[in-house]
């Protein structure tokens, strides 16, 4: 008789940091098909379709560029505004994208998981990767019209900062990931969390140069309001991609940390959580 080979062995987790990250890369292809699933559900059955990623942050910040930037008077000087407003738009609606999709991770997903085994992690990073393709279309979007305004002269001023895109990217997908699971991990238990991820998402964008120009908090409270992660990540864009305000190397570095804090944070609760969430979702 052969002896039989089994490619995965099913053990309880010992370790708080036990990620196995070779068998979640051993379930690659599962993950492309949970990104294709969330992807396409998104969009199935709509008239435009993914036309609804550019739709949502265009609308966005025409309304920031008519209430912010022409009623309130925030419009950042020397940049246009639709432009300013934009860059910081997608960039927080693909951070906020992340963060509300994961932080229904054990919740929404409890039927699969409940029945099936696979490397749980792989739902999160199905959902971050879905998320990306929105934003790459969003993106391309962006890139169009900063090319109109180069063209017309309209002082946007690109420079070689632009070469940081990816790792920004990468850290506004690592942090939406963090909170997004410590969030996921905490609803399991206390579901009064999910209702208020909303809310609390929309208090964070006003925290943040999202809707405005940096330049107008007051000095005295710029180290503090710099402890929020999301923001040198929006400032950097607009530096490397507009040239407005100005590259802060100290605050980025910090809200680097801030980043692997909440994300190695995140990864100890979903791995305890993990164990037991079948009892309780």
């Amino acid at each position: 008789m052969q002896e039989q080979k089994f490619q995965t062995v099913i053990e309880p987790k010992n370790r708080l940091l036990d990620l196995k990250l070779k068998e979640v890369w051993a379930y690659r292809d599962l993950v492309m098909l949970f990104v294709r699933r969330t992807f396409v559900a998104q969009y199935k059955q709509t008239i435009l379709g993914p036309a609804w990623a550019i739709i949502q942050p265009l609308f966005t910040t025409v309304i920031f560029t008519v209430v912010f930037g022409n009623l309130a008077g925030l419009a950042p000087g020397g940049v246009p505004t639709f432009i300013f407003y934009l860059c910081g738009s997608i960039a927080w609606t693909y951070f906020s994208g992340c963060l509300t999709a994961t932080s229904t991770t054990f919740t929404a997903n409890s039927s699969i998981m409940g029945k099936v085994y696979f490397p749980r992690l792989v739902m999160p990073i199905s959902t971050v990767i879905s998320q990306l393709i929105a934003f790459a279309i969003q993106a391309v979007f962006f890139v169009a019209f900063l090319v109109y305004y180069c063209i017309i002269g309209a002082g946007v001023h690109p420079n070689i900062y632009i070469l940081l895109t990816p790792v920004l990217v990468l850290q506004l997908a690592f942090l939406g990931l963090g909170f997004g699971i410590i969030v996921s991990a905490l609803t399991t238990k206390y579901r009064d969390l999910a209702m208020l991820v909303g809310f609390g998402t929309q208090i964070w964008m006003y925290l943040t140069p999202v809707a405005y120009d940096i330049g107008i908090i007051p000095e005295r409270f710029m180290n503090i309001y710099m402890l929020n992660p999301v923001t040198p990540i929006i400032c950097t864009l607009r530096y490397a991609f507009l040239g407005s305000g100005e590259l802060n190397i100290t605050y980025y570095m910090i809200s680097w940390v801030v980043t692997v804090l909440v994300l190695f944070v995140g990864i100890i609760l979903f791995n305890k959580v993990e164990k037991t969430f079948m009892d309780t979702v």
